[in-house]
Order: C-alpha cells, then structure tokens, then sequence
C-alpha cells in the first residue's frame, strides 16, 4: 500500500486467483491454389459450404488444395486458409490492362486511388474466373432507366438521394442515385449464365453521402466495403464530377454506357515459393495460434521442409505432409521403394512432423468426377476429432479413432512387410480392411532417433503442456523470485497436471521451483526456473496373444505363468 501522511483507511485488492488458461488444440492451416479469393492473407473457413464461398469451387488445377482443406473440415470445423497464386497472376479490369491486386491491405495501399488504366472496376481477386464478370449501372438519364435491361431488379428509379437533396442547393435536381448489380456472365460462379451476383441499389456519386443511419452511401465505398467481387478504381468517363460532395452544390453528370464488361484475368498455380511465402503468414506465433498445418500436394522435399522449420521454430503444431503422387499412383511395384527414396531426401527430420503413406480417391460433386486426394488433410482432421471428443494426448490411429471418410479407394494399399519398412523409416501407413474401413495404422512421428517423442500422442501431450504452463507462467514475470512466487507457481501448475493425469495423459509428474534450481546466481541473474517432469502415457502399437491348449483334467492355476 502507498504510505499515507493522515490518518486513514486504504483498500487495496491482491489477486491471487491466476488459473491455467485454455489453449487451442485443433485449428488448421494451409495454404494452396484456389479459383478465387485472397492472397497471401489468412481467412478463418469453418465449413466446406464456406470454403467456396471464399475460395470458390474446385477445377481441374485447384482440386488437390480445394478437398485437402475440405476434408480437413469433415472432421473439424477450425481452419485458417491462405490462398497462393503464380508470379503472373492478375486481376481482370473492364479495360482488359493487368493488374495485380492481391486482398484489400494491397488495394488500399496501392489501388484506392485509381489505377491509372482508365479501368473503372477490377475484379476482387486475381485469376481467370474475373473474367466472367460485368457490371451494369444506372443513373438519372431518363432514357437508360426505361430501357435498362435490369431495372426490374429494384423497385423504383434513381433520382436525388436525401443527403444530397438536403445538402445541395440543386435540391432535387442533382441527380445523385446509381443502381449496379454484378453478373456472372459465363456461370462459372454461379453455375447459370447472367445470374445477378449482388445488387446495390440508391448508391450515391456523391463523395461525403451518408445513409440514414449515418453509414457512407458513396458508391466507391459501398462497392468496397460490400462486393464479394469487385473493387472500384475509377469513375466512368462521363463521371466528370463524380466524387465531388455535395456541398460543392452541383448536377451531377449522367452515364453514357451502362455496362462494364472485365477481362484480362490471369490464374496461374504457385510454385514451391509461392507456397512457402503464403505458409510464413504462420510463422509468428504471438500474432496467428494454429495447431494442425497440412502441406497438401506436394512435389520434392521443398515445402514440407520448410513446413518442418517453422513447426520446431514455433514449437506448438504439427505438420502432416504426404508422399508425392508419383510415389503411389500408378507406380505399382514401386510404391515402398520410392516412398522410402522420397524419405531419405529429407536431411532434418523431427518429431514435428506426421507423414501419411498416400493418396485416396474421392468423389468431386463440384464437376461430377473422381479426384485423387492426398491423405495429409484427413490425417491432421483425426487429430483435429480425437481432441474434440477425447483429448489431444491420445492416439489418432486405429479403428477407434483412425477412421478415414470418404474413401472410393487408396492409391495404394500396403502389405504387412511393406507397412512394417514404412513404420521403421517414420511413415504411418494407411490401411483398408475388408468391412472396417480405411484406417490411419500407425502414429509416428518424423523424427529420426528413438524416444518417448516418436509418437503423435507424446508429442501433442508435451505441445499442449508446454504452451499452456507458459502462457500461464506469463504471471510471474516481474514478480519477486522468492518462497512465495515460487509456491503461487507451484500452486498453478500440479492442479492442471493431476487434471491431465487423471484423463490419462500422464503415469506420474513432479513439479520442482524451489531453491535447489532458483540459487542466487540464478536470481541475481532474474531469471525463474521451474523444472516439470512428466511421465507421458504411451499408446499401443503391439499387441502379443498367446494362445494355450491343455488336457481337460488340467488345473489353470498350475500353468497360468508359465508362457
């Protein structure tokens, strides 16, 4: 308490009911090529239905990233998706010149303003799938409002909106309203040719217009706030003084088109370089918290090593990356022996990562196919529903919890001595049994030396604890090191442990900050030490059953024991 210089009653509060936070166990992430969408920008999907409302629907160059994160979420409802492109993907423009306008951070840094193209409108996103779009517009030129060919799509005419009417000495007569609606051209968003995509209506030419209800009513700003699929970047040319707020007390100059046709849109898939810029978005992890990264299709070794990196950098996720398609599709014969030449190319292995054996074929109901997947999204989903209903220190393999869904068939289906070399060289083999289904069958991780961190469920135990007792240690810092904040931090930390422990994640743990590991050259070095010891619980992998014959006159108890 502060010293008082009268005579006094001063209240003062100590809080002393710190608790171990909740951490999140289950959210995924990927980065791959989509038809549409943001670039390099993480965007929260919690279901497939949201996946192409964000990402737009699979083709025959998208499918593989598109059904690794759908099949994710068949299993989870938690995923963070960064979309990546090719060096030379653009954005279409109604003028057809290229543009390259990756999510909004890059449109209001370097777009907002204009092009400096002429073009009035750009597709939101880069790719192909821009040039299905047209805008068409309406103003107060008499002649286009009873010929255009979409006015009965709203349910009156353009005219002067109240905002201007009020604040323009032209009251009525300043002729500020626009009507637009955006249309799919082609159907390859839609699904139907020149269907409505949205529709904007009484939008104002006037920069400072304002709703009733105080929002902004100027037609740049709603185009950008609103539209799922254009941005603004310039007025049409007979716009002449479009932009102008309507204190300047002027008419406000009619259209001479209506329609605004986009081309020019380039889709191009990303390299290996691409990928790996769009996966460092998930480097930090005070800035973005995820916990399953999948790696999709891959070719080489490139992305999943620097997936690896960023793992054991972060230290709080896994990685799941699966063999290359040539490994195990159409490769028969060849597959183990491949497999096991892609494995030795990895010089830095670690018990961050998780690989799968292959690739499943599913069914693709965007383009009525058969696409093959790799396993590495429904690897990191098992985890994803093994935390969701039991915990994250137990095993995702095995039929109890290592059911796969939607499974038409493996690209390969491993033998017994073929899954037992995979094993030895840390790949989990995926299995389809006759009438049980197709199973994860194994839960190694990567890593390359024998030890208690050689399995999923270890691993994921000693993530959890660690990222929880941190965050929860954040208490102590610049508290005193002394008997006092050592036994608070004590107090803290065995009651979550004896949780764990009685939900089987642990045998036995022990929790030591006292003198013996805090000295005075530690202190005096303000540093806090404590030392956790954890006996993890290990699951199954083998299992011996004996089976004894005897004569009908023998007693069990004289031979139990001695096989």
């Amino acid at each position: 308490m502060a010293f008082q210089l009268s005579p006094g009653v001063n209240v003062s509060e100590v809080d002393l009911t710190t608790a171990i936070p909740s951490v999140s166990t289950t959210i995924g992430a990927f980065a791959g090529d989509f038809q549409w969408g943001p670039v390099n920008e993480i965007v929260s999907v919690g279901n497939e239905v949201q996946l192409v409302d964000r990402f737009g629907k699979p083709d025959s160059n998208t499918f593989t990233s598109f059904f690794t994160a759908a099949n994710f979420l068949q299993y989870s409802n938690d995923l963070r998706v960064v979309r990546a492109v090719g060096s030379t993907a653009n954005n279409a423009t109604t003028t057809g010149t290229p543009v390259r306008i990756e999510n909004r951070g890059d449109y209001e840094q370097n777009h907002s303003s204009g092009s400096g193209t002429a073009a009035q409108f750009a597709a939101k996103y880069p790719g192909t799938l821009g040039n299905s779009l047209k805008v068409s517009m309406c103003d107060a030129n008499t002649e286009l409002i009873t010929t255009w060919s979409y006015r009965l799509s709203f349910d009156s005419n353009t005219s002067t909106s109240n905002y201007v009417a009020n604040n323009n000495s032209n009251n009525d007569l300043a002729n500020d309203e626009i009507h637009m609606v955006v249309i799919d051209t082609t159907g390859r968003i839609s699904g139907t040719a020149n269907t409505i995509l949205e529709k904007f209506a009484f939008m104002s030419k006037a920069s400072d217009a304002k709703n009733d209800d105080g929002s902004t009513n100027y037609y740049k700003d709603v185009i950008n706030n609103k539209s799922k699929y254009i941005w603004w970047l310039s007025h049409p040319s007979s716009g002449t003084n479009w932009g102008r707020p309507a204190t300047d007390n002027i008419i406000y100059t009619n259209l001479s088109s209506t329609d605004f046709s986009l081309s020019g849109g380039v889709s191009q898939s990303p390299s290996d370089g691409n990928r790996n810029t769009a996966y460092a978005l998930f480097e930090n992890p005070d800035s973005i918290d995820v916990s399953l990264i999948m790696a999709g299709a891959t070719n080489g070794t490139t992305v999943p090593t620097n997936l690896m990196n960023i793992a054991t950098s972060r230290k709080d996720c896994l990685v799941f990356v699966s063999p290359n398609s040539a490994d195990v599709i159409d490769n028969a014969g060849d597959e183990a022996n491949d497999i096991q030449t892609w494995v030795d190319g990895f010089t830095d292995r670690n018990s961050y990562a998780v690989i799968d054996s292959g690739w499943k074929y599913q069914f693709d109901k965007y383009n009525d196919t058969y696409r093959w997947v790799p396993l590495n999204g429904d690897i990191a989903g098992l985890c994803a529903r093994t935390d969701l209903e039991r915990d994250p220190w137990f095993s995702p393999a095995g039929l109890n919890r290592g059911q796969i869904k939607n499974v038409i068939k493996l690209s390969w289906n491993p033998t017994q001595s073929q899954r037992d070399n995979l094993y030895r060289s840390g790949v989990n083999p995926v299995v389809t049994f006759p009438g049980e289904g197709t199973i994860l069958y194994g839960d190694k991780t990567f890593v390359s030396k024998p030890s208690s961190f050689d399995r999923i469920n270890v691993r994921r135990l000693f993530i959890v604890l660690e990222k929880t007792i941190a965050r929860a240690a954040r208490s102590s810092l610049f508290e005193f090191n002394d008997d006092f904040t050592r036994a608070q931090f004590i107090n803290l930390v065995e009651p979550f442990l004896r949780d764990v422990q009685g939900r089987r994640g642990i045998f036995d743990f022990r929790v030591v900050c006292d003198n013996t590991n805090n000295t005075p050259e530690v202190i005096d070095r303000n540093e806090f030490i404590g030392d956790i010891y954890i006996k993890p619980a290990r699951s199954v992998n083998f299992i011996q059953l004996n089976f004894v014959a005897t004569r009908t006159g023998v007693a069990f108890d004289e031979i139990v024991g001695r096989f």
